[in-house]
């Protein structure tokens, strides 16, 4: 089994085609398809549900795709943890929560310092971007923290308060009960304090509204449509013109701390490496790089 014929399973796994696969690799189609016959062979079994219109995966299609992931995924560390050090290059996948208040200056330092790095950013919730690092589809993220998972390393990023955001300058803990909540998905850290919140002094609340993006959730609160929670930083200058204004959240739910996590026991390349230290370095936590195992 050769990693090019993984890279040619996952292309037509992909478009669910020979023909789009061959275009997409610049092969021709009978070498596609004799590379995946060839693949089946090796397994003694076969991988796609075959249709006039096309392939599927089956189950152990699935299975390796999974796998095939991993191990090409532990290939590129491979060849990026040879590069020079004091030089990095490549993809770094970062995967970001969208309140990160440091994140400019951060990307902004390291993309000047390592110019051949080119930073893909993947935006989510904590929950989601957690197992995108733990299955190695991101080298690390920026979440919610702290973070307890037996396969997580994590730097702590910054520190901040989360408050209430409302429309007008007033407000009571029954307007949970009787305005809609502007949250964003499940899996949210600031989310998930409110609703402990909530849960713990016997709130109902009226609705909630789900949305993707800090812009659409910010734009619907100044628009009367409801209460959000997030981060004080995020909204200071909405709150100084008196686009929105922001209410107090009581302890303990109050303090949220922002952390980049990676995959421990992947190979820390030189590109993650340096990244990591611009982070100590631009926001001040020295020795900040802990197992969220401890």
């Amino acid at each position: 089994m050769e990693f090019n014929d993984l890279r040619i399973f996952q292309t037509v796994a992909a478009h669910g085609s020979i023909s789009k696969a061959a275009l997409e690799l610049n092969y021709v189609q009978s070498n596609v398809t004799a590379r995946i016959k060839l693949l089946e062979k090796e397994l003694q079994t076969p991988l796609f549900h075959r249709h006039k219109r096309g392939m599927v995966l089956n189950t152990e299609g699935k299975r390796l795709l999974e796998q095939s992931r991993e191990i090409l995924s532990k290939m590129e560390e491979m060849k990026r943890s040879f590069q020079d050090k004091s030089n990095p290059s490549g993809i770094l996948k970062v995967g970001i929560v969208e309140t990160v208040v440091a994140l400019p200056d951060i990307l902004s330092s390291y993309h000047s310092k390592y110019p051949n790095v080119e930073l893909s950013l993947k935006a989510g919730v904590t929950d989601l971007l957690l197992q995108k690092v733990v299955d190695m589809k991101l080298d690390g993220a920026f979440v919610t923290g702290p973070i307890r998972h037996p396969l997580i390393e994590q730097v702590e990023v910054i520190q901040e308060k989360l408050v209430l955001v409302t429309k007008g300058p007033t407000f009571s803990m029954e307007d949970i009960t009787t305005r809609p909540l502007l949250l964003y998905n499940k899996g949210c850290g600031y989310r998930g304090r409110l609703e402990s919140w909530m849960k713990v002094e016997g709130l109902i609340p009226k609705q909630i509204m789900e949305f993707g993006t800090f812009g659409t959730i910010i734009g619907s609160v100044a628009a009367g449509i409801g209460i959000t929670i997030l981060p004080e930083s995020s909204v200071r200058n909405l709150a100084a013109v008196g686009t929105v204004f922001v209410h107090d959240v009581p302890d303990p739910y109050r303090e949220i701390t922002t952390i980049f996590i990676r995959r421990k026991d992947s190979l820390l390349t030189s590109t993650l490496q340096c990244f990591i230290d611009e982070i100590v370095s631009r926001t001040g936590y020295e020795h900040s790089l802990y197992s969220s195992s401890r």
